[in-house]
């Protein structure tokens, strides 16, 4: 047993170089795989369907979709397609420079209005096994938080066309084959400062256990930087195209918050659990926020709006 595992770990060390960069590769191509192929991986997941059949986006939304891209200023518009959606919000995969462009779904709700609201209450939503009555008190506050100005609309679209355009994910593919290469580096240096290269094998294994662990914990903080980065960018790039974009932004976030905080009261004890009572969602555990903050970025954008940053 000792020699096999002397064996095995003769052989990493002769090809760890060619071993890394594969590991490397295969890590970044399994995160970048459904923003390559979105039209057949992403869209397939997020698609609303009824009745058996895909549900085509209306003219409506199609219009408002067209009108995001020209007032973001994007060069090539044909590299961003729209379709429906299920969930709430607009959801986006893909890279706008590859092939296949890039794909945004647009909810249901985005079709409804003060005086039509049926893209939501044409809809059955079951929270703990029981249909969330519309005419109720909590079921009017849940509807009202899911009907957005067309400002608000327009932002939470270009939000994510600013998110895809700017490659936000092909960085945070790169989050897991840097802090992998980071293992290594772990490794080596921890091993050449306790004089360990050839040292003891239970002694080195015990140095790659702690390697692994720091990799492990700098994978969850680099990979929240990065995605809190990009959140911030892409709502500054979105209130940036005019203040009323910038007004939308506010208004969507204080819809968001106002359904968390209706959620969290329907959901009784799991809603406390996942949703604060401000409304922002808790994190996924102690080192890992997972999402920015509702509230951050909906001051963030009222903080440039106050200092006049959008036109």
């Amino acid at each position: 047993m000792a020699y096999r595992i002397l064996k095995y770990s003769v052989l990493l060390q002769k090809y760890r170089t060619p071993i890394l960069i594969a590991s490397c590769g295969g890590v970044f191509a399994a995160k970048m795989f459904y923003h390559v192929f979105p039209d057949s991986s992403y869209r397939q997941l997020y698609q609303a369907w009824h009745k058996g059949e895909p549900v085509t986006l209306s003219d409506k939304l199609q219009t408002v979709f067209q009108q995001v891209l020209k007032d973001f200023g994007v060069s090539s518009p044909g590299n961003f397609s729209a379709f429906a959606s299920f969930g709430f919000h607009p959801v986006g995969a893909g890279v706008p420079w590859l092939p296949a462009g890039a794909q945004i779904g647009i909810p249901a709700n985005f079709n409804s209005t003060v005086d039509d609201s049926g893209g939501i209450t044409n809809r059955h939503i079951f929270i703990n096994g029981k249909t969330v009555e519309w005419d109720s008190d909590v079921g009017a506050a849940l509807k009202e938080s899911l009907m957005f100005s067309s400002e608000a609309q327009k932002f939470a679209i270009a939000r994510e066309v600013a998110r895809l355009q700017s490659g936000g994910p092909v960085l945070n593919a790169a989050v897991a084959p840097v802090c992998l290469s980071g293992v290594w580096v772990y490794s080596v240096v921890l091993k050449h400062v306790f004089s360990l290269h050839s040292g003891p094998l239970l002694y080195r294994g015990v140095v790659n256990v702690v390697a692994l662990g720091l990799g492990a914990v700098s994978y969850l903080l680099t990979s929240d930087a990065v995605g809190q980065w990009i959140d911030s960018v892409s709502d500054t790039r979105a209130a940036r195209v005019s203040r009323d974009y910038a007004k939308g932004g506010v208004e969507f976030y204080d819809k968001i918050l106002s359904r968390n905080r209706t959620l969290r009261t329907l959901m009784g004890q799991k809603g406390e659990t996942m949703y604060a009572p401000s409304g922002n969602l808790f994190p996924a555990h102690l080192l890992q926020m997972k999402h920015t903050p509702y509230t951050s970025r909906r001051d963030g954008i009222i903080s440039m709006l106050n200092k006049e940053k959008v036109s």
